[in-house]
């Protein structure tokens, strides 16, 4: 058996498909980001549409398989293993990801990044020192002009909320019963309904700054996904039934490709897009992932690939887009060239995701676990 690098010494089997479907999923996030540009903010025009449903599917996903992991197994860990494990496996990256930023952040500097421009060299360290902790930034402190709470690596504030739903799921959500956990669930629907119907641009796009209005944002896209896929592993027994690797990246890839719906007038329509694909087509893609079997050896290497360079390459690839957006708003650099150009930034980050796994991500992991664990 290939074991994929994410498991520590004690882990559970893992699930190849869901893992692999992780990696879809990101691949297509990075293709998302990449188009983003030649939308000018339009989100009707924007390329790969839906791509940033991508955050929602992970978060349900990995409610699934924390509630896999971890549920039976209360009993055999203190709450501070709990955190331990949780730290070793996202926080070597956070740190890989936040220096890419760094190193990448006046590369960017541009017309489109106003505030680059002026950002001392002492602010940038202390932001990155900041970053490591993932501790978010208020807008107040914002050294590109994006008011994200990780200025120097934006999809970061996926991982900050990540570690809020660990801290509940340690904390309360493991304790509620089914019958508990079902009614959060529906409340927590209702509320992503409700937030999608009413957003003024019709989606659920958010939850990367640090006010008001983008945290309601942010907590309601977390809530749901990561309860549901938990109520998910406790509902439902899995069995088993051949491959489905093929028919759930189709699947994932089209409902976060999907053109937008709804058009100027009726934006309400794609905010009920949104919703249902998070509501009732991520949990079929997730369970039909759990109960496939990886039969053939091509295919197990496949899917271990992408489950290991799953994490990598979401949490450093967007270093090099802020440089991408800058080349091609000073230069006025056409879809042809550009998208030529992304393809190359895909398989680059590609290659280095893969390489941070192996000679950075690991060793840092395998020393934590053996020195803390």
């Amino acid at each position: 058996m290939i074991r994929s690098s994410s498991s520590f010494a004690d882990s559970k089997r893992h699930f190849k498909i869901l893992d692999a479907l992780r990696g879809v999923a990101a691949l297509v996030v990075v293709l998302f980001h990449v188009l983003e540009v030649y939308s000018n903010g339009d989100h009707v025009k924007q390329f790969i549409n839906h791509g940033y449903l991508a955050v929602d599917f992970f978060f349900m996903l990995s409610g699934y398989v924390m509630a896999h992991a971890y549920d039976d197994r209360w009993h055999q860990m203190t709450l501070k293993d709990f955190f331990k494990r949780r730290v070793v496996r996202l926080h070597p990256m956070i740190i890989m990801g936040m220096t890419v930023g760094a190193i990448c952040f006046y590369f960017g500097e541009s017309a489109y990044f106003p505030l680059i421009a002026e950002t001392p060299v002492w602010e940038l360290l202390i932001i990155t020192l900041i970053g490591y902790t993932l501790v978010p930034i208020p807008p107040s402190m914002d050294i590109r002009g994006w008011s994200e709470m990780h200025p120097l690596n934006g999809p970061a504030w996926s991982l900050f909320f990540e570690y809020i739903a660990n801290i509940l799921h340690a904390l309360v959500l493991r304790k509620l019963s089914k019958v508990f956990m079902a009614i959060l669930v529906l409340i927590a629907a209702l509320a992503l309904i409700h937030l999608a119907v009413t957003s003024p641009k019709g989606d659920i796009i958010g939850g990367w700054a640090l006010d008001p209005e983008q945290l309601r944002i942010g907590f309601t896209r977390l809530l749901f996904p990561y309860v549901a896929g938990m109520l998910l592993r406790r509902l439902v027994k899995v069995g088993r039934i051949k491959n489905t690797f093929l028919i759930c990246s189709f699947l994932l890839t089209v409902a976060l490709s999907f053109p937008r719906v709804g058009g100027y007038d009726q934006v309400w329509i794609n905010g009920l897009y949104d919703s249902l694909t998070v509501i009732l087509v991520f949990p079929v893609i997730i369970y039909l992932g759990a109960i496939g079997e990886v039969q053939h050896k091509g295919m197990e290497r496949i899917c271990t690939f992408l489950g290991d360079i799953s994490y990598p390459i979401y949490i450093i690839h967007f270093p090099f887009t802020y440089v991408f957006y800058a080349w091609v708003t000073e230069n006025n650099i056409p879809l042809s060239q550009g998208l030529l150009v992304g393809i190359g930034l895909l398989i680059a980050t590609t290659v280095l995701s893969y390489a941070s796994l192996k000679f950075y991500d690991e060793p840092i992991r395998k020393w934590l676990a053996n020195k803390f664990m």
